[in-house]
C-alpha cells in the first residue's frame, strides 16, 4: 500500500450486527404483542362453540381426501384403509427392487397405467365432491 491510499473502513461484525438483530428481535417481540393484545380484546367468533355430542349432517372432508372418502365409501373399512398405505409403500419401494433397464414396451405401459390410475383419482375426486 502506497501512502495515498486509505485502508477501507471496515464496521465490526461482533457488537454492530448483535445490535441490528437485537432491534430486529425487539420490533417483532412488539409487533406479536400488539396482534396478541389486539386479540385479546376484540376476539374472533366464527360460529357458537363446536359441541362433541351433535355432528352435523354434511361432513365432508378437504378436496385432497376426496377420493379416499368415496374409497370408504364402497369398500370395506379395513381394506380402505391399508389400500392407499399399501400402494404408497409399493410406489415409494418400487424403485429400489425394480433394476433392470425399461424397455420402450414397459415404459408404455407405465405412461397408460398412471393415466388411468390419475383419471380414477380425479374422477373419484369429482365423484366425491359431487356426491
Amino acid at each position: 500500500m502506497d501512502e495515498n491510499t486509505k485502508p477501507a473502513e471496515t464496521i465490526p461484525f461482533y457488537p454492530d450486527h448483535l445490535k441490528t438483530e437485537a432491534r430486529v428481535v425487539y420490533y417483532i417481540l412488539g409487533i406479536a404483542f400488539l396482534i396478541g393484545l389486539a386479540a385479546a380484546f376484540s376476539p374472533v367468533g366464527l360460529e357458537e362453540p363446536a359441541n362433541p355430542m351433535v355432528t352435523p349432517d354434511h361432513v365432508k372432508p378437504e378436496w385432497y381426501f376426496l377420493a379416499l372418502y368415496q374409497l370408504l365409501k364402497y369398500i370395506p373399512k379395513t381394506v380402505g384403509v391399508l389400500f392407499p398405505i399399501i400402494g404408497l409403500l409399493v410406489v415409494l419401494i418400487w424403485p429400489f427392487l425394480d433394476r433392470k433397464p425399461d424397455t420402450p414396451r414397459q415404459m408404455r405401459i407405465r405412461a397408460i397405467s398412471t393415466a388411468v390410475f390419475t383419471a380414477i383419482l380425479i374422477a373419484a375426486t369429482f365423484w366425491g365432491w359431487f356426491s
